[in-house]
């Protein structure tokens, strides 16, 4: 399986705002099989962005470290049963 290298985020908890660290990702909605299409998010030089489908609100922290989340459950990683 290929490895995934931009980091993939999900909002299933319905978390107001979510901390992440990286400013370009995929939104995946919420964890497959509730997902949305995945669509790649660029912050650019802002420090929040709201994603288009689901409305999750993100917010980099330069204090994560890259890929990370708070909280770390909206972080999904690829496995056997949910490849990309």
């Amino acid at each position: 399986m290929a490895e995934i290298r931009t980091p993939h985020y999900h909002n299933s908890g319905g978390y107001p705002a979510i901390r992440v660290g990286a400013r370009e990702f995929m939104c995946i909605g919420a964890a497959p099989p509730y997902d949305h299409p995945h669509i790649f998010l660029d912050m650019g030089g802002d420090n929040e962005i709201v994603c288009s489908y689901c409305s999750t609100l993100y917010r980099y922290s330069s204090e994560l470290p890259s890929g990370s989340a708070d909280p770390i459950d909206c972080v999904w990683a690829a496995d056997a049963a949910h490849a990309l």
